[in-house]
């Protein structure tokens, strides 16, 4: 029996789809060879963990197994594929091929939509039937290879009966459709382990105020997120529930917009402890922040629960979903994961694809390849920012006097606006401070571009 070394002892599947390609293997930073690894050592310690315990990689069933190099402009894919196809044995095939692929990777989880997995049927028990074959070879596949369920998730925006939201749309018929896949999805992620379970409003939101009652669509979400978590607690599942922001596309404008929007939409709700963030760094440009800004939104809150790992082609206006490859957003992104003690339950999904003119099999390793040494470049970095210490150190001192004085009286809750203003008018004029910019900007880098 063969067995797959990434795995710990766990057998690998004798059938191949990737007969040219071996397990991927750390090579260090001076190999040029694209298919090993140039900074991710999965057993290496890093601050007391494992990099594969800070890391937490999952592939993702929808761009991973089910693109084909499709965009907005194009009028089909580029990509052909040995395991596409829209049967029941094509389904159960990817099956195969998936778990292949993340045993050569050396990654421990995955993440589905529900109909990424399984196809629709005529009726919602056609559709369930087909979902619970599927998940009974992808539990078995599991067991087999001790690979995990990050988490699972219901595609509310592809069909057309959806075309005007899911939750929040204007026919509750359709807000009962909704309700039954977000039930079946559940009760598969829970069969399958998973970790965490992701709402993601692709068509919550409005193309027009002309026909939008914006406070009922508001309401009648929020009631949809009390129940999914009723429901939760109902079957036993333990995981983590996680909202993810998106400011548009599908819809001109979405409710969940950006992490401080969706954190205000849950303490609006009463929903705060049920729910934290799953956020993409492409999201955040969409709405016109960065990844770095929309991860510290957060974790200001608490509220950093799992990260779809990617970035945006920034000279163009749509979500394009790449591999992440900057530095210094993954150096960022993971200092505050390692100053919050990690991201589980949730992880790091590679929410990403190929481009559409990258056509090789090999393109796929390539660009999880090119990820996961990217995010374990960052966490090098981060550790090494946190172990020197000068760029917390200056951030302190910049906050330093509202650890003492009148400054400590108004962190507490303890001053007056009269006594603030009595301070001020028998004080001289405050010295100048230099918000030290470049000097910030240089001890960064200097790590985060390190290698």
């Amino acid at each position: 029996m063969l067995f797959c070394s990434h795995c710990k002892g766990k057998p690998k599947q004798t059938t191949t789809y990737f007969p040219s390609i071996g397990e991927i293997k750390y090579a260090g930073p001076d190999s040029t060879d694209p298919l090993a690894f140039k900074y991710y050592k999965a057993d290496e310690e890093i601050m007391g963990k494992k990099m594969s315990e800070w890391l937490r990689f999952a592939v993702c069933y929808w761009h991973t197994w089910r693109g084909n190099g499709a965009d907005i402009f194009g009028l089909g894919g580029t990509m052909e594929r040995p395991w596409d196809g829209t049967t029941m044995d094509d389904y159960m095939k990817r099956v195969d091929v998936h778990f292949e692929f993340c045993q050569k990777l050396g990654i421990e989880y995955y993440c589905f939509h529900d109909r990424d997995v399984s196809p629709e049927g005529a009726t919602v028990a056609e559709t369930e039937k087909n979902f619970d074959t599927v998940a009974e070879k992808l539990l078995a596949k599991q067991k087999e290879t001790g690979i995990k369920l990050l988490w699972g998730t219901s595609n509310l925006f592809s069909h057309k009966r959806f075309m005007h939201g899911g939750p929040t749309n204007p026919d509750p018929e359709i807000v009962c459709m909704a309700a039954a896949q977000i039930k079946k999805c559940m009760d598969v992620t829970h069969k399958l382990g998973g970790e965490n379970f992701v709402m993601w409003g692709g068509r919550d939101g409005y193309q027009t105020l002309l026909n939008t009652n914006y406070r009922m669509e508001q309401d009648n979400y929020a009631a949809f997120l009390q129940l999914t978590a009723k429901y939760a607690d109902k079957i036993g599942f333990k995981g983590q529930l996680l909202l993810e922001p998106k400011p548009r596309e599908p819809a001109a404008h979405q409710y969940n917009f950006d992490a401080e929007t969706t954190l205000g939409f849950l303490d609006h709700y009463g929903l705060t402890e049920r729910f934290s963030l799953n956020l993409e760094a492409n999201h955040g440009t969409l709405a016109g922040h960065s990844g770095e800004h929309e991860v510290e939104a957060a974790c200001s809150r608490g509220k950093l629960g799992s990260i779809d790992a990617n970035r945006n082609e920034m000279l163009l206006g749509w979500d394009t979903d790449m591999f992440p490859t900057d530095p210094a957003l993954s150096t960022y992104i993971m200092k505050r994961v390692v100053e919050q003690g990690g991201l589980q339950p949730g992880g790091l999904n590679f929410d990403a694809k190929i481009r559409r003119e990258s056509t090789d099999i090999e393109d796929l390793f390539i660009g999880h390849v090119n990820g996961m040494d990217n995010y374990a470049r960052g966490l090098r970095a981060a550790a090494k920012l946190i172990a020197d210490g000068k760029l917390d150190q200056i951030v302190k001192t910049r906050y330093a006097g509202f650890e003492s004085g009148i400054g400590s009286r108004f962190a507490k809750g303890e001053a007056t606006l009269e006594e603030l203003a009595a301070h001020a008018a028998a004080s001289a004029e405050p010295a100048q401070t230099s918000g030290k910019h470049e000097k910030l900007e240089s001890i960064f880098n200097a790590f985060a571009y390190r290698g």
